[in-house]
């Protein structure tokens, strides 16, 4: 059986007294032996607190993205390098607020997966279709082409050890959620196809989870699902009541 993983996408949230708050509550509920892995992506100036509060914990850290570059002259930029040396275990590579917002395209996606990898970084690759492609029923083509484009690029191994996350952009931020049906279908979908292209046993092992408005009142519900093996959690991940019942919810599904 694959692991649950939930992870908690801070977004461009935190202040340093919220943050130390925030940490010590999970820290208070999240023990070292829980049937569910844990781990929160943070801006990258709080990488740092993230390794003092949570070193030696169960709760692991990481950033939510990473250039595609090592180094140069690209101002701005964080190389996955560096986000390694905070000891980081994950970054997110691929969410649909950097497509949308930022310009993120398959292919500079892909360069930043490739860029975690030779950093050392658990990959989080990101996928999923908008409103409007859902409605026209393109909702598969839209996954097969930015699954292909890493599949592609990375060979039969690209994702082993790395994480998927699913994350319809229609229920991102919108308070939406995909139906446990919806985000089941999508979920095989997405483990068909790398077994199709790749090898079935990656695909047998590969976490895939569910991002979009995920909270405690339906994390049971979707997590009870075959192929749904957690969630990257957004605006509920910064509160700790909150984020600590969608972690039991995994770690309960894992035991059902």
């Amino acid at each position: 059986m694959r692991s649950k993983v939930v992870v908690g996408n801070w977004k461009l949230n935190g202040s340093l007294a919220g943050n130390d708050a925030l940490v010590r509550a999970l820290l208070r509920e999240i023990p070292r032996n829980g049937a569910a892995a844990c781990a929160v992506c943070v801006p990258y100036p709080y990488l740092a607190q993230a390794r003092e509060l949570l070193q030696g914990s169960a709760i692991a850290w990481g950033a939510q993205d990473c250039s595609r570059h090592d180094s140069g002259a690209y101002t701005g930029e964080v190389s996955a390098a560096m986000i390694a040396e905070f000891a980081a275990r994950y970054a997110i590579v691929g969410h649909s607020e950097r497509r949308t917002l930022f310009g993120d395209t398959d292919a500079i996606v892909v360069a930043k997966f490739a860029a975690a990898r030779r950093a050392g970084l658990t990959p989080i690759f990101c996928v999923g279709e908008t409103l409007e492609e859902r409605e026209a029923g393109r909702t598969e083509a839209v996954l097969a082409r930015q699954v292909d484009a890493l599949l592609q690029s990375g060979g039969a191994g690209g994702l082993e050890g790395a994480v998927v996350a699913y994350e319809p952009v229609w229920a991102i931020g919108t308070g939406r959620t995909a139906s446990r049906e919806q985000a089941e279908e999508a979920h095989a979908f997405i483990r068909g196809r790398v077994a199709a292209k790749v090898q079935p046993n990656i695909a047998a092992r590969l976490p895939i989870l569910y991002g979009g408005s995920v909270k405690a009142a339906n994390a049971a519900d979707l997590f009870a699902m075959p192929d749904v093996d957690g969630g990257l959690v957004g605006g509920a991940s910064l509160v700790a009541e909150e984020f600590v019942a969608i972690w039991r919810a995994a770690g309960a599904a894992v035991k059902g």
